[in-house]
């Protein structure tokens, strides 16, 4: 018997050349908005995930106490040095982008398109829906300012943001989202980084279910916001039985749509850039539930 071929990268592989084209036309001065934070040592992080570390591996001095020549057989008459460094963490650290491997659900830990812990999971992470199948996104960005649409710098904690006020904020902003998108949202959150103390006090806003539906029905391959969760916390509704996070089911489980979270957006949304070619170019890491980005926003 064959097995059954999974839709591994969702609709974000089959993005036409066509509309590749057409975001490269959005491009008119060429300016362009990194949409990361700088990553170190101790970050902030989403409760569970192993802190972020980076650790020298080598260096020049530790070559010298050494007597080492890494160069050997050739002479180093120079005193030639290098550094090099173990970087230890999640790939979710960060501005990143989720794998559609990285949420489960039910005993059977079933994700996108059937696949599952049974079948498709082994000692170095799941075989399908991981990094590694993640398609590079070169696509129309959108970005919503929820926050600015509110006039405050940070939504407060547990804000929820609905499809309605979602279709205000396009039509304030005189955007729409369409099909092949990626839609940003922007809560004020990472006007806050890193101070761990204020960022506690806001969380966590962000959109609601409705919101993941209207962007699965508008055709959307990607969503993003810059908070830890993407989502609102705790889930106004959480259902029955209860799901604590509805969004990322909606998205990523049942619809294969990718979610990035801990976006920088202020620079972007103090622009008041709402619409731009978007770059990300996720890590192809076999068994990675995830991958780190520093995505640009060019207009």
């Amino acid at each position: 018997m064959t097995a059954t071929r999974l839709a591994a990268a969702g609709p974000a592989a089959d993005v036409p050349d066509a509309v590749r084209a057409r975001a490269a036309g959005l491009v008119r001065t060429g300016r362009s908005f990194s949409l990361a934070a700088t990553r170190f040592p101790g970050m902030p992080l989403f409760p569970g995930h192993p802190q972020f570390q980076v650790l020298s591996y080598r260096t020049p001095q530790g070559l010298r106490q050494a007597e080492e020549n890494l160069w050997a057989p050739n002479p180093n008459e120079i005193g030639l040095g290098c550094m090099t460094e173990v970087v230890s963490g999640t790939v979710h650290s960060g501005a990143h982008v989720d794998a559609l491997a990285h949420i489960t659900v039910g005993e059977e830990g079933r994700w996108y398109d059937g696949a599952n812990a049974r079948e498709h999971l082994g000692d170095f992470g799941p075989t399908v829906g991981d990094a590694s199948s993640m398609p590079p996104m070169f696509t129309r960005g959108v970005l919503l300012d929820l926050a600015g649409h509110r006039g405050v710098d940070c939504l407060p904690a547990g804000a929820v943001v609905d499809a309605a006020e979602v279709e205000d904020i396009c039509a304030a902003q005189g955007v729409t989202i369409g099909q092949w998108d990626v839609v940003l949202f922007r809560t004020g959150y990472m006007g806050l980084w890193p101070d761990r103390a204020r960022m506690a006090e806001h969380l966590t806003p962000g959109p609601d279910v409705s919101v993941a539906r209207m962007l699965t029905e508008r055709g959307v391959i990607a969503a993003g916001s810059d908070t830890e969760t993407f989502e609102v916390q705790p889930a106004p509704d959480p259902g029955s039985p209860a799901n604590p996070q509805p969004v990322h089911v909606h998205l990523l489980v049942d619809n294969g749509v990718y979610i990035m979270e801990s976006l920088d957006l202020e620079e972007l949304a103090a622009a008041k850039v709402y619409e731009f070619l978007f770059v990300a170019l996720p890590l192809k890491i076999a068994g990675a539930t995830g991958s780190m980005v520093d995505p640009l926003a060019v207009v």
